[in-house]
């Protein structure tokens, strides 16, 4: 292929088409009329041999061919901004949206310094701090550009993406402070009594569950919850036992709450920060990312 007769133009128009699967409003978007977008979704469905967006009942949905391109033109873009108007705004001038994908546990965490160092140093950067879905999803996120960081735990990533490890964290058991289990807490004592499993995705088995299986034991789960933040409250009044991170473990439990070492061997996990390669040069995302890093160390 000739790459001179390309339209670099071109591939602009087809970033947003491919985001708004609608042709006025990628039009708008662009600042273009309605028939400059459609000529240049024709020229593009010509370039590409696909029909790239199709029509349906009342709207546009992309082809697989398009739902394929999103992320190598959305990279392709980045890297020829990055080569031909590298950024030179400074932070304070920064106008941009971040959008964080991660759990509970770290949100609350980074949170209240993100808003605090922003207000001082890049006023202009807004923080979107979206639910964590899975690993997987997260991902996706990064590679589409829906997402610029995410921060959970992550298998070794391919070339695309950055990994950096923060932190390694333990879990710890807790309960009531008064709880029949804490005056001589062992692993039969523990087992006798119910268990809360928190789960963002409604999972029935976890960490614990597994280490319990190579001793042939295991446990009753009475309650599943999506956030650590609804344990404390779970366990006062009750007989619950829950095992949870011990970054969870609120500040004031030395007078709520009994805590142990679990009595077998869990196995932590890392705190990974990930995000695209094609973001390693954008200032804004780079700048949270920095403050991230200051908060959760901070806690070590």
């Amino acid at each position: 292929m000739n790459l001179r007769s390309i339209d670099l133009n071109l591939l602009v128009v087809l970033d947003a088409l491919l985001d708004e699967a609608h042709v006025s409003r990628a039009a708008e978007r662009l600042g273009l009329s309605q028939p400059a977008a459609s000529s240049a979704l024709e020229r593009c469905r010509h370039l590409f041999r696909d029909p790239l967006l199709k029509r349906g009942r009342g709207s546009m949905s992309l082809t697989p061919k398009a739902q394929a391109l999103r992320a190598p033109v959305k990279r392709l873009l980045a890297d020829v901004v990055a080569v031909v108007d590298p950024p030179k705004i400074a932070l304070a001038d920064l106008r941009q949206r971040v959008r964080i994908v991660t759990s509970d546990l770290p949100a609350a965490i980074i949170a209240a310094p993100l808003h605090r160092v922003l207000a001082e140093t890049a006023p202009g950067l807004e923080v979107v701090i979206e639910p964590w879905t899975g690993a997987s999803a997260a991902l996706e996120a990064l590679e589409t550009g829906s997402a610029d960081l995410a921060l959970s735990v992550f298998p070794e990533p391919d070339e695309m993406f950055r990994r950096e490890t923060l932190l390694h964290e333990t879990y710890v058991v807790m309960m009531r402070r008064d709880h029949p289990a804490a005056k001589n807490f062992d692993l039969d004592n523990w087992l006798a009594y119910p268990h809360v499993l928190v789960s963002g995705r409604g999972q029935t088995r976890g960490a614990l569950d597994e280490a319990l299986a190579a001793h042939g034991r295991s446990r009753r789960v009475a309650i599943v919850v999506p956030s650590f933040l609804i344990v404390p409250s779970l366990l006062e009044g009750s007989e619950l036992i829950v095992m949870l991170p011990s970054r969870c473990v609120p500040k004031d439990s030395a007078t709520r709450f009994a805590v142990f070492e679990p009595p077998i061997p869990v196995e932590g996990f890392p705190l990974h920060l990930a995000w695209h390669a094609r973001r390693d040069g954008d200032v804004g995302v780079q700048h949270v990312a920095g403050i991230i890093r200051a908060s959760l160390s901070a806690k070590l």
